[in-house]
């Protein structure tokens, strides 16, 4: 668990978030999927993330237990979507973010973490996210259900936690420094957008809405940390959005965990 409270003096390592450590091991039902379909789209934006923060030596023991654990569970968790999707369709957006992931895959291990590699990884992690964002559709379309609807929603602010932490150190590095702002820019808006949406829904119970009010806690210290200009040479900055989207991303995974809880 990561939590640190308290911006001033040195990010140190820290132990990696455990995200999808209680799943099950294979999708249970639909809720199980969309979640599951949904964390994908995470890990795509959260292995950026870790890839460009060792570039730039920030968090860099956290950062690759980062990225080894996400690879791994992505892994697994495509086995498991992939094995589950038994339709035409479903099945076809799984074989085909398959082979996006063994492209993204070469990219972020192929070769040491560098400037010249963060153009191929940000190009690997959007094409993975689009068809893991296809599966979570499809998947949420076979529910049929409102609470399908809303832990795809909840589900899919866990990604844009991670998408905004590497659009930041994309930015900083820099590498397609106007679009990693304008893709920051709409990730923020569309964050605080759901937030609101997932808190009024008729579903949230106290458990959900206990878990969005510890959200939005780490949401102010995450936002407060993106708002930082990074000064060359002062990796400090850098780190606290690493951290401060890792605990967000705890909270909000929790709350996609019980939103699934509820079943699709």
């Amino acid at each position: 668990m990561i939590r640190r409270r308290q911006w001033m003096g040195a990010v140190g390592a820290a132990a990696v978030v455990a995200i999808g450590g209680g799943a099950h091991a294979q999708v249970a039902d639909l809720a199980d999927a969309i979640n599951k379909a949904g964390r994908q789209r995470m890990l795509s934006q959260r292995m950026g993330k870790a890839y460009l923060a060792l570039v730039q030596g920030v968090e860099t023991q956290l950062a690759q237990q980062v990225l080894d654990k996400s690879m791994a569970l992505f892994d697994r968790q495509l086995v498991e979507l992939k094995s589950f999707a038994r339709s035409g369709d479903l099945r076809g957006t799984y074989v085909a973010l398959e082979a996006a992931w063994s492209d993204y895959k070469t990219a972020l291990v192929g070769s040491a973490p560098s400037r010249a590699g963060a153009a191929p990884v940000l190009a690997g992690a959007a094409r993975v996210l689009a068809l893991a964002q296809a599966g979570t559709v499809q998947f949420e379309a076979l529910s049929n259900k409102p609470v399908g609807k809303l832990v795809n929603l909840a589900g899919r602010q866990r990604m844009l936690s991670q998408r905004m932490a590497k659009s930041y150190l994309a930015a900083v590095l820099p590498v397609d420094v106007a679009a990693s702002r304008q893709d920051l820019a709409s990730a923020r808006q569309e964050f605080v957008a759901a937030v609101e949406v997932l808190r009024s829904a008729p579903e949230a119970n106290s458990k959900i809405k206990e878990q969005l009010a510890l959200g939005d806690a780490q949401w102010l210290l995450f936002d407060h940390a993106l708002q930082k200009t990074a000064a060359a040479g002062n990796l400090k900055p850098l780190a606290d959005v690493f951290v401060a989207s890792e605990n967000l991303l705890e909270v909000m995974d929790h709350v996609t965990g019980l939103y699934a809880e509820l079943k699709a």
